[in-house]
């Protein structure tokens, strides 16, 4: 293993010793989604980032941010970095902490909207979403 997913790895360990209380509350209320044929994970390291949780088999990935994300230059870093996830062939869907304080119903279903289609739909196992270039996932190594 190299270097730079050593400590990406160690780096992904270390967020996930110490989440956030949001972090903790949306880990556990993600328990409530029904994700046949695949999970949640978090603190997960995909390419030169770590996504706060991640179904992969969905390439659906959940940032949540605090006040510090509306700071200009972290917005700006938060953008570049979307990017490249999207390029990648993920999905990323963002909150704020206190949006998910205030109404954890509706981040729940916003969720479950970007796994299923909508928060009517049945769940059913996840297909694998094709890659847009067909490389392998940056978290297996690729």
């Amino acid at each position: 293993m190299s270097n730079i997913n050593h400590f990406r790895r160690e780096r992904a360990k270390q967020l996930r010793s110490n989440a956030t209380e949001p972090e903790q509350a949306l880990w556990r209320a993600l328990k409530r989604i029904p994700v046949y044929g695949s999970h949640f994970r978090r603190q997960v390291p995909i390419g030169p980032y770590v996504a706060d949780f991640a179904c992969l088999k969905a390439r659906l990935l959940v940032e949540l941010d605090g006040g510090h994300h509306a700071q200009d230059d972290i917005a700006a870093q938060d953008e570049v970095r979307t990017g490249w996830l999207e390029k990648e062939g993920y999905h990323v869907v963002r909150f704020w902490n206190t949006e998910l304080i205030q109404n954890m119903n509706g981040v729940l279903d916003t969720i479950y909207a970007a796994l299923y289609g909508s928060p009517q739909s049945e769940a059913l196992a996840l297909p694998t979403p094709p890659r847009p270039d067909g490389r392998p996932s940056p978290s297996r190594g690729g």
